[in-house]
């Protein structure tokens, strides 16, 4: 079988999740001998890692795996012809390209790839039940091309060209992985030899500085590289090096790559990395820390904590049943089926997913007894709850993450942790998550810190939108194949569910790769009590004169959507998209609207005119307060992945979309909508929520201000463009602010500095308040009586962060 890898799809296969083998004490399976130094355990201790242990070699689903990693190593072994310039004759590495970054097509990923052959052959090689374990013909094989790799382009001698990360990264770790698979077959020359290649693509100055390429997930790879380079050749020093530079990754950072105090994860500077790069570093730290346990080179930094903290401060509430939201996965989004086999998925938001859940489970095993307890709980229910895509059925993933995964699930003393209920707002990326019960959603947002979207590598040509208010949802039984069922290529990008977007023609890779078009924006991001949410983004538009505000109020059960001063001049018209539902290959969910059943035929259209709910058969409920002029139409659109991704399936699919969205006109000065998102909603729930005009208030929906009272729940909430009043609201200045009244007497303020600039703000809630019962250090001055004053100092310095105050009310 042949397959194109991206960048991190084989090292995310086989890092944490594909590689199998039996820890037998042969020489043959690099078993350690009596008397062996610890590199020799260290060595061992890096197999089992690497290839797994505790499963069964005749049983399901690990004897099929088998076969076909046999079945794969079988073919790279036919196919392999080393001659001038190639291993292989499909991917030949001999003439140098310019310096383009182009690692996944360029000569230099062809000759990482030719690694990552080796690798596979050499797991082939090691395991029980591949056809080939200890087959002679194929130790040949490995040992010519690792030898022919050396000697034409891997070596010394050679000056790099193309992508740094194949030379950096990719090479060196299949290399060396494959040299502690057939260590007891290669010979000290032959260690050294690529021991030395090693050193000089991957010096000790790699590490020497956490800056450029050397940071977050990059250098969790490149630490691998020293310490594994150290394990093959017996070099401590390197080891102790490559240990000692994971710790610039341990601590929070407030800018640039790594992990925010808030559970943000960002790597290329702007881009929102958790469920890519971020699930990288994530395994990578969890081998290393597992190798190094109860070693010489144990990592020791009480720092180490923050990734421990991590996993449900960043990492699970992204987690969904199983998938990591694709608003946090970069360009990886567009991986959908390879160009080179078409059977071969190269990603989804439940296969990457599933990846996340086996290097959690890896990382609880250094872990403390309570923290191993309840990640095995969320991982176990993750399993069970993933009916869209099981993790235990996933195609692309190998014995080692499939026996991590079902020895939790099938341990009775673990019992599963069901999804959890809340709102988590991340203002260092732009992110936020809302859960409730049966239904999740999130929002992805851009200012001028955090990119639009990324491309790079001729991946994800089209998300131009996705950080324009895309408002994200999936259910607890239903719509979990929203993004997962070729969404990407077939959704028209220019209407992308909650996102509000002039139609004007985008070139593919518009704003230029690795996240570099920001809009230069302050306000974007908002207030939580950690149950219910305001959230807001000052829209400009990417290559367009697009501006807009749009505000978000998450609550128990909708979420209400407002937009106001809708302007644009580009020569074309802008549409808010209210919903875009991926209804798959036959499209036959039921359409109504305000009672009356709309056609369920492909192409259909209409203009609601003065709708007051609509409703999506099996996904959930639209209300619009006062009725509104929508459009709704019924779409079969085609659509391939290499429209996407340069490297993506040629095939055309085609999948059926149910689209409303609220057209602004031509070149609109001051366009605004208002609607209530209800995930999983009844139509008898959809329709009584519109018929009660008075649950929803809208205080404000202009560029001032936008803000929403629902009394039944005691909810009052304002963003703040500028300084003024809405509704019981006075603000001194641009800030968030959300309130609850509680039926004890009490109520919690929430306040918030989106933009990140205020010195001095005043609050005033014309409310009585007896008193104030708590309050952060923020707060200068709180006057109680017939009306609630709170002075706040500088919040510049509290990085969006919600400020909460408790008051007794009078």
């Amino acid at each position: 079988m042949t397959r194109s890898w991206s960048r991190r799809s084989f090292l995310a296969a086989t890092g944490t999740a594909s590689l199998t083998a039996f820890a037998l004490g042969s020489p043959l399976f690099g078993g350690v001998a009596h008397g062996a130094t610890e590199h020799d355990t260290l060595r061992a201790k890096w197999r089992t890692l690497l290839l797994g242990s505790g499963f069964s070699p005749t049983a399901e689903p690990f004897k099929s795996k088998l076969a076909e990693l046999g079945a794969s190593a079988a073919a790279y072994r036919t196919a392999m012809a080393p001659a001038s310039g190639s291993l292989w004759p499909d991917l030949n590495f001999a003439d140098p390209e310019p310096d383009t970054d182009q690692e996944s097509y360029g000569y230099s990923g062809r000759m990482a790839e030719s690694y990552y052959r080796l690798g596979t052959m050499a797991q082939a090689y090691c395991q029980q039940g591949t056809g080939l374990t200890g087959d002679a013909a194929l130790k040949t094989a490995i040992v010519t091309g690792l030898d022919h790799l050396y000697a034409q382009v891997y070596n010394e001698n050679r000056t790099r060209f193309g992508n740094w990360y194949s030379w950096q990264i990719g090479a060196p770790q299949a290399l060396l992985d494959t040299c502690v698979l057939m260590y007891e077959h290669l010979s000290a020359t032959q260690l050294a030899n690529y021991c030395r290649a090693v050193d000089k693509f991957v010096p000790d100055s790699a590490v020497g500085s956490y800056t450029g390429t050397s940071t977050g997930a990059n250098r969790v790879d490149l630490c691998r590289v020293l310490i594994l380079r150290g394990v093959v050749g017996a070099d401590s020093a390197k080891i102790a090096l490559g240990r000692d530079a994971l710790s610039p990754v341990f601590p929070y950072v407030t800018s640039g790559d790594g992990l925010y105090a808030d559970g943000s994860f960002i790597q290329h500077t702007t881009v929102p990395y958790t469920g890519s790069y971020g699930s990288v570093l994530l395994g990578g730290l969890g081998m290393l820390f597992a190798l190094l346990a109860g070693s010489t080179w144990a990592v020791t930094d009480p720092k180490r904590q923050i990734v421990f903290d991590a996993v449900e401060n960043a990492w699970a509430p992204f987690l969904f049943n199983g998938l990591i939201m694709d608003n946090v996965s970069g360009r990886a989004i567009s991986r959908g089926i390879s160009a080179t086999d078409p059977k071969a998925v190269m990603a989804s938001d439940h296969l990457r997913g599933h990846s996340i859940l086996t290097s959690i489970a890896l990382l609880a095993e250094g872990a403390s007894a309570t923290e191993k307890a309840r990640w095995r709980g969320l991982v176990k229910g993750w399993i069970q709850r993933d009916y869209y895509s099981p993790p235990l059925q996933n195609p692309s993933m190998g014995v080692v993450g499939l026996s991590r995964l079902q020895s939790i699930a099938n341990d009775s003393a673990v019992t599963a942790i069901a999804e959890p209920t809340g709102h988590r707002l991340f203002p260092a990326m732009a992110r936020a998550t809302h859960r409730r019960p049966g239904w999740a959603a999130s929002l992805s947002m851009a200012n001028k810190r955090i990119t639009y979207y990324e491309t790079g590598n001729g991946e994800n040509l089209r998300g131009w939108h996705t950080g324009s208010g895309m408002l994200y949802w999936w259910g607890d039984t239903f719509a979990n194949g929203q993004y997962s069922d070729a969404f990407w290529p077939t959704v028209d990008p220019y209407r992308l569910p909650g996102i509000t977007a002039s139609r004007k023609v985008l070139a593919d890779a518009a704003g230029g790769d690795w996240g570099a078009s920001m809009p230069d924006v302050n306000w974007v991001g908002g207030a939580t009590d950690g149950q219910r949410a305001a959230v807001g983004q000052y829209l400009r538009g990417l290559q367009s004169t697009l501006m807009a505000k749009k505000s978000w109020f998450c609550l128990d059960d909708a979420i209400v959507c407002l937009g106001a001063n809708i302007q644009c001049s580009d020569g074309t018209t802008v549409e808010s998209t209210v919903e875009n539902r991926n209804l798959g290959p036959t499209g036959g969910s039921t359409f109504t609207v305000d009672g009356t059943v709309k056609p369920a035929t492909y192409p259909w259209s209409q203009t609601l005119t003065s709708a007051t709910w609509a409703h999506i058969g099996g996904h959930g409920g639209y209300v619009f307060p006062g009725g509104a002029t929508v459009k709704a139409l019924r779409d079969s659109r085609d659509g391939k992945w290499s429209d996407i991704n340069k490297g993506g399936s040629t095939t055309t699919l085609n999948r059926k979309y149910l689209t409303m969205y609220v057209d602004h006109g031509y070149n609109p000065t001051d366009g605004s909508y208002a609607y209530l998102v209800m995930p999983g909603a009844t139509t008898a729930q959809t329709s009584a929520r519109a018929a009660d005009t008075g649950w929803l208030q809208i205080l404000a929906n202009t560029d001032d201000q936008q803000g929403v009272r629902v009394p039944s729940l005691g909810f009052t909430a304002v963003n703040f463009w500028f300084g003024g009043t809405a509704g019981a609201l006075t603000a001194s200045a641009p800030c968030s602010v959300m309130i609850t009244e509680k039926s004890d007497g009490t109520a919690v303020v929430c306040v918030s500095d989106p933009m990140r600039m205020q010195t001095a703000l005043t609050l005033t809630w014309n409310r009585a308040v007896a008193s104030v019962t708590s309050k952060p250090s923020t707060v200068t001055s709180a006057t109680t009586g017939s009306h609630l004053k709170l002075v706040f100092g500088d919040l510049s310095g509290t990085a969006g962060a919600t400020q909460k105050v408790t008051v007794k009310l009078g």
